[in-house]
């Protein structure tokens, strides 16, 4: 077991994700035991805690916990060949920046004590080393949809910085339970972490302006159909991309998405449909220099198909819908 050590961030490593800089120092650490150490504050940047997803600047000091040598942690096997053709039938767009997959529905972004299958594991199918792609946003486990991901570390640095300053578009599709109105809106307020049980880290809650770790959310909203009153197919463009926001606004709203056990509403849930999550990240626009936006679009998941023919819901609604979002 090595001592603490501090490292000075390098003006190579500017920008880049703290997980990912981990990674390159300590490549036989897994995953998720450098979450743990970020959880528990034993990783540190200029003595104050961090997430896996701070961005760095040159000169800053990254304190590293006591590591085991190379030896004694058992490397993570070669990615199978079935995982390697899995992670290749989930490409749905690519080109010299970056590829864009359609994330299936229950598959982690990143690993944990108890994942082993994610997405950044599944990388592994389209190089290795420098030549790895490098995650630059994320979903929740169990949001399908359009996932982007960096083919360099120059477009990792230029597509984290678009997703960050909101220039990219994002357009989501969920169904809600009842319908909410106005039929198009705004929803708006401040969120924090709720500083619940061990196992509830990630649980976001409402916040007042000024609470220690509010930060304001903003998501804009519109009906694209309904089946009577009981449910709603619901287009979402957020403005802001906090933790779970989504999620979190339509159950303030009093319309949480069909599904979602962690933020329910009062309306119940319809019988005969799917109880998994229904919310699909179906479109995002990433602006370029002197050229037309990439657009990237991401069929629906098979238990969200199922509940639109099931509700009858119309897909030429989701034109008008989306052109009502501004």
């Amino acid at each position: 077991m090595s001592a603490v050590q501090t490292i000075e961030v390098s003006q190579a490593e500017a920008d880049m994700r703290l997980d990912r800089w981990f990674k390159k120092h300590f490549p036989h650490i897994p995953h998720g035991r450098v979450e743990k150490f970020l959880r528990t504050g034993q990783v540190r940047v200029d003595g104050a805690r961090a997430k896996g997803n701070q961005r760095l600047e040159a000169g800053q000091i990254v304190r590293v916990p006591p590591m085991p040598e190379p030896g004694a942690v058992k490397a993570e096997a070669p990615l199978t060949r079935e995982d390697a053709a899995y992670a290749r039938s989930l490409v749905i767009y690519k080109d010299a920046d970056l590829i864009a997959l359609n994330k299936p529905h229950g598959l982690a972004v990143q690993g944990g004590s108890k994942t082993t299958r994610h997405v950044d594991r599944l990388l592994e199918a389209f190089g290795k080393g420098d030549e790895r792609p490098r995650l630059v946003h994320r979903l929740d486990k169990d949001t399908s949809g359009v996932l982007v991901v960096a083919r360099t570390a120059d477009s990792a640095r230029r597509l984290a910085r678009l997703f960050q300053t909101r220039d990219v578009k994002k357009v989501y599709w969920a169904v809600a339970l009842g319908v909410p109105a106005p039929h198009v809106g705004e929803i708006s307020g401040f969120l924090k972490k709720s500083g619940g049980a061990e196992g509830d880290r990630e649980r976001m809650v409402a916040a007042r302006h000024g609470e220690e770790g509010a930060q304001h959310a903003v998501t804009h909203y519109s009906v694209a159909d309904h089946a009577g009153r009981r449910v709603s197919w619901v287009v979402l463009s957020p403005e802001t991309g906090r933790t779970h926001q989504l999620r979190v606004h339509l159950a303030e709203f009093g319309h949480a998405i069909l599904g979602d056990g962690k933020y329910v509403c009062d309306i119940p849930t319809p019988e005969g449909l799917s109880r998994k999550l229904h919310l699909h990240a179906r479109r995002v626009e990433i602006p370029r220099p002197g050229k037309p936006p990439v657009v990237i679009e991401a069929e629906l998941p098979v238990h969200m198909s199922e509940t639109f023919a099931a509700l009858g819901f119309d897909f030429d609604a989701a034109g008008p819908a989306e052109e009502a979002l501004g």
